[in-house]
């Protein structure tokens, strides 16, 4: 048995329990993880409100099919599946769980797992998977981010965007970040050639133009994106915290405008891979990528961690420690 977070309808971080359950058994291509740390993503809040509506196709549309919660995950390989060559037990690992990574131990398919690199603590690994990977495809594929370019980094002091200005810098591009004031020092530290402060000024109004726009709040109009970019520009939407009517009518705006303007427009959803994980761990075992962590919390305070994520004032991540 192991203690787990689970919950059983859906609401606020109230529904969340922990609870004895069993300990998971690998399907043939999975890895049971002994979990050490997992960190809180915005999909984990989705998924515990079933909202948006279109969250409960996956989930279950009157109650939570499947009561476990979380993916990112670092730990120690438990156990390999029959199929398994890559890992063995004893490894120390982090990447994307099955679901459930909440849990003392959490399922994995061995294929969204990569090593941990030994300068960094499970803690960090923990961190890493869905943010850092929306901000390397977000840049890197989408919005095909070259070295020198100038990119702009809209939320650039929460959990994609921290990795975002790493990222970006390690690409060799020029980052300018947008943030508040507290997190101006914080956003400069990681790599951001200039920051606006946004309660101050707005990026809208500068005079910079820029190759890529990185975007993980989409709270702005079109016009005053498109007012900043380059004329073959490229707008890349990983976030917003609007409401699903408005993400959903600037999806719509973004498909109409793009066939009619030289910039482009993108909004997508990470994809959970093993080589794009392999290429973050190669940036953490450099230096050129650290995790900002803004709070640790234990297991038995999980809902505290989903809490304080939704306020939506979190610098870089929130992390679960377990063991």
């Amino acid at each position: 048995m192991m203690r787990a977070i689970t919950y059983r309808r859906y609401g606020s971080a109230d529904v969340l329990e922990l609870v004895e359950a069993a300990k998971p058994e690998p399907r043939p291509e999975e890895v049971v993880v002994r979990t050490h740390a997992a960190s809180v993503n915005p999909l984990d809040w989705h998924f515990m409100r079933g909202s948006p509506a279109p969250v409960r196709l996956m989930t279950g549309i009157f109650r939570p099919r499947d009561g476990g919660l979380g993916v990112d995950v670092a730990g120690v390989v438990e156990a390999v599946g029959s199929k398994v060559t890559e890992f063995e037990e004893g490894e120390a690992v982090f990447g994307a769980a099955r679901g459930g990574a909440f849990a003392e131990y959490a399922s994995a398919r061995a294929d969204r797992l990569v090593r941990k690199p030994g300068n960094i603590s499970f803690e960090q690994a923990a961190a890493v998977p869905i943010a850092a990977l929306t901000a390397l495809q977000g840049l890197r594929d989408k919005g095909a981010l070259r070295p020198e370019q100038k990119v702009l980094v809209i939320g650039a002091a929460g959990g994609v965007g921290t990795f975002a200005v790493q990222i970006a810098r390690a690409l060799g591009a020029a980052v300018t970040g947008v943030c508040s004031t507290r997190n101006v020092e914080m956003v400069t530290s990681i790599g951001a050639e200039r920051v606006v402060d946004y309660t101050r000024d707005d990026f809208a109004t500068g005079e910079t133009r820029y190759h890529v726009v990185l975007d993980c709040i989409g709270d702005r109009s079109l016009s005053d994106y498109r007012r900043v970019m380059n004329p073959r520009g490229v707008y890349v939407g990983v976030g917003g915290d609007g409401g699903t009517m408005k993400i959903l009518l600037d999806l719509l705006k973004v498909r109409v405008v793009s066939p009619f303007v030289s910039q482009r427009f993108v909004s997508f959803i990470a994809s959970l891979n093993g080589t794009d994980l392999g290429a973050l761990a190669a940036l953490l075992k450099s230096g050129k990528v650290t995790p900002v962590i803004d709070r640790t919390y234990p297991l038995e305070r999980t809902a505290d961690a989903v809490r304080y994520l939704e306020t939506r004032h979190a610098r870089g991540k929130v992390v679960i420690t377990i063991c």
